[in-house]
Order: structure tokens, then sequence, then C-alpha cells
């Protein structure tokens, strides 16, 4: 790290601290031959691989995006969708690792957009999962029905469980 003011490449943290949101750190740093104070944000990097094998930065927009056409002309305001993509986010990264598959984000969508909305849950997973036929359909009406049903009645699904 190079200090701003004098280009020296020694400097020294006196403060650190997680950013609001959490996903970066914030270090106030100090010049050893100047000694003046400069700030530093610190993030991790995480990059999904493709099915064509091409790896590109995780991106919330683009988990928004994908999953803001499943809600068209549904009751989902921004909002609703800044704070899944975050969740979404937090569940890819959870996993420790540096690179993570489209399809491993897809999965991590499905659950929050199900607790969000399922009109655009099934919208979601009927491209997603490649549904080919009504009994597809069926299948995840049934599934949803069985789950709302398990909440209902006080049965609690095991968590990580979709």
């Amino acid at each position: 790290m190079y200090c701003p003011y004098c280009r020296n490449s020694e400097s020294r943290v006196v403060d650190s601290r997680l950013t609001d949101d959490g996903t970066a750190i914030r270090r106030r740093r100090q010049c050893a031959a100047c000694g003046r104070r400069f700030t530093t944000a610190e993030t991790t990097s995480m990059n999904v691989l493709k099915r064509s094998g091409v790896a590109e930065p995780f991106s919330r927009a683009k988990v928004i995006n994908g999953v803001r056409k499943a809600c068209q002309g549904r009751p989902v305001t921004d909002d609703d969708l800044a704070l899944l993509a975050q969740e979404v986010e937090e569940a890819v990264r959870s996993s420790g690792a540096a690179e993570i598959d489209a399809h491993q984000v897809g999965l991590a969508i499905l659950t929050p957009l199900q607790q969000l909305d399922e009109i655009a849950y099934l919208r979601f997973a009927s491209v997603y999962q490649d549904f080919g036929s009504l009994e597809d359909f069926e299948r995840a009406i049934a599934k949803l029905r069985a789950e709302r049903g398990s909440v209902v009645t006080g049965r609690q699904r095991p968590l990580g469980a979709s």
C-alpha cells in the first residue's frame, strides 16, 4: 500500500472496522515516512464460473436483473430485490470459496425468492430448472403447498432445506 501523499510503501494500521454492510474492511493507516493518515478499504473478490468456462466477478446487480424479470407484475419493490441480492451474496460468500459455479448462485436465489414471492419463485424456477412440462409445474406447486402447510401447522423445515 502506497501513501497517497508521499508514495512511501510503508504504513501501519491504526484502526480496522467492518463497513456497515459487512462486505469490506475499512482500515485507517499512518504513513511511516510523512506521518499522514489515510483510509483504505479491503474487499474479497469472488468469481462466478459460468457454463461456458468464463469466470466473472459476482454482481448483485446481475442477481437483481435476473430476478426482476420473474417479479414483473408482482408486488415486489426494488428494496425487496436489493435485500434478496444481499442474502444471495451472503449465502454464496459463506461457502468461503473464491470461485463459485453459476448453478450454485441460482440455487442460492431460489430459497429467498420463494420466501419473497411464490409466483416469482415459480417463474424463476421454471426457467432455471428448465421445466419442460405441466407436470414439472405441478410438482413445484405441490412442494410449495406442502411447505406452506408445514408452516401453518407449526412444523418447521430443517435449516437449509428447500
